[in-house]
This record gives structure tokens, C-alpha cells and sequence, in this order.
């Protein structure tokens, strides 16, 4: 794909946080109230693709670990947005844990959201943020948002959605992403309201017009 740059640099934000924490809520919310300067990346979309493997076996891999993410694409990506660099996202299935055949055409506008579980897990990803923010969820309001959300989009039983948030999804969340707050510019103990998104929104609007 012939690369397209804008003419000014576009800052990065990212929203962190466990499993079913309000990090795509947030980021919808912000790119609502930021309009048309704003676009979104996911990094659930950069999940290793595992459509080589049987069904079976892709249902028994560990996704709440780093590893599970392909950083190479997602970091030229995240740090093509440094330049504008309009890129091809690919788009993950977790249905059947594949990725679709045609990724989508990408183009960074003047703020960045990106939203997922470890974006300041690696150093070169975490230095390319301009603001981070971190929701600090319990896991009581997590396990009861991913019960629901795994059975209605996922189609998953709640035997099993149980099985891997007590063998994978929460360890893996106190090793991995619980970390992550040092790095954060601001940490949200519980669900933000309408009066703290548009202060996070003047927050970044502030960061765009200096």
C-alpha cells in the first residue's frame, strides 16, 4: 500500500486495563467527543492469526498472555501514526480465533486512540504515547461484564468463560496489566462519568493544539 503521511505529527493516546474494564466504552466515548480529529486502533485486532491450527487447539491457547499479540505489526502501525503512515489493519475473529482475509485501510487523523490490555508493556510501544490512561476495574465488575459479553458475542458457555478467567485471565491480568499503572499519565479507579470524559477529551484537545 502506497504510504499517505499528514502534515502534522498526530498524538497517541492509549486507554489500559484488564478484561472487560470500559477500554473500548472510553475510547468510543472520547472519539464521540473529539469528532472528527480522532480515529481508533484496537490491539485486540493484532492477535496472532491461528487459523493454521484445528479449532480445538486454538481454543486451548493462553490469549491473556503478551505473547499472543503479533507486536511486530502492531508497532509498525502504532509507530507509522508518528509520520500519518496509512496502514492495512487487520481484523481478528475471536469466534474462531482467525483473522479476516482482507485487512482494512487505515489513517491516523490528529489524535490516536488505542485501546488494549498491554500497550505499555514494551518500552518502544510505551515511549510513542503522548497521554495514557488506565482503568483500575475489579474483577467482580470484570468477571460479570465478561460472562455476559463471551455468551452474547463469543458464544461461549459460562462454564467455560469461568474456567478462563480463573486459569488465565486474571493471573495473567495481575502479572501483566495491573503493572501497567506506573506508566499511566492518569489512573480511573472505577467507570468514568460524562464530566470526567470531557475533562480526559480538553485534556487531549489541549495536547493537539500545542
Amino acid at each position: 500500500m502506497e504510504s499517505k503521511q499528514t502534515t502534522r505529527k498526530p498524538k497517541l493516546v492509549a486507554i489500559v486495563g484488564g478484561s472487560c474494564s470500559g477500554k473500548t466504552w472510553l475510547a468510543t466515548r472520547l472519539e464521540e467527543k473529539l469528532g472528527h480529529i480522532a480515529s481508533r486502533l484496537s490491539q485486540d485486532d493484532f492477535y496472532h492469526d491461528r487459523s493454521h491450527l484445528p479449532p480445538g487447539r486454538r481454543a486451548k491457547l493462553n490469549f491473556d498472555h503478551p505473547r499472543a499479540i503479533d507486536w511486530q505489526a502492531l508497532e509498525e502501525v502504532a509507530l507509522g501514526c508518528e509520520v500519518g503512515r496509512e496502514a492495512a489493519v487487520p481484523h481478528y475473529d475471536f469466534a474462531t480465533h482467525a483473522r479476516a482475509a482482507k485487512p482494512r485501510a487505515w489513517t491516523p487523523k490528529q489524535v490516536v486512540i488505542m485501546e488494549g490490555l498491554w500497550l505499555l508493556h514494551r518500552k518502544a510501544l510505551r515511549k510513542a504515547f503522548d497521554f495514557a490512561l488506565f482503568l483500575d476495574c475489579s474483577k467482580e465488575v470484570s468477571k460479570e461484564r465478561r460472562l455476559k459479553r463471551d455468551q452474547s458475542e463469543r458464544n461461549r458457555t459460562p462454564e467455560s468463560i469461568q474456567e478462563q478467567l480463573e486459569s488465565t485471565v486474571f493471573p495473567m491480568q495481575d502479572r501483566f496489566v495491573a503493572p501497567q499503572a506506573r506508566w499511566a499519565h492518569m489512573v480511573l479507579p472505577q467507570p468514568p462519568g460524562d464530566a470526567e470524559v470531557e475533562q480526559i477529551a480538553n485534556k487531549i484537545k489541549q495536547l493537539v493544539s500545542f
